[in-house]
């Protein structure tokens, strides 16, 4: 079984930023996909960055040039840096992990960005 424990999140002012790492157990991260997922309230839950096996990462249009995702292979950790924090990043973060078939979540970390 692969857990994930998502840490990081927290209140940032707009214009600020917040680093989220996630840190998995029982599974290798760098031979999956990773990615981190957010959803709002009311809103559906939306993929913010993913990073692939090979390295490929794609980033939903809003995110990007401000947040940038990373993998520590010696760590067995994922981070998302977010910079230039935006109200409408405020969300629950979620950690994900997929290989083939199995996907995994973290439990979430909330964000907040107010102004």
């Amino acid at each position: 079984q692969v857990h994930l424990v998502e840490s990081g999140g927290g209140l940032a002012q707009v214009g600020g930023s917040l680093v989220l790492s996630c840190g998995v157990r029982g599974g290798t991260v760098s031979v999956v996909t990773m990615g981190w997922y957010r959803q709002a309230p009311g809103k559906q839950r939306e993929l913010v960055a993913q990073i692939r096996r090979r390295g490929d990462i794609e980033y939903v249009d809003s995110v990007k040039g401000r947040f940038t995702i990373s993998r520590d292979n010696a760590e067995n950790t994922v981070s998302l840096q977010m910079n230039n924090l935006k109200p409408e990043d405020t969300a629950v973060y979620y950690c994900n992990y997929v290989f083939g078939m199995h996907n995994f979540w973290g439990q979430g970390t909330q964000v907040t960005v107010s102004s």
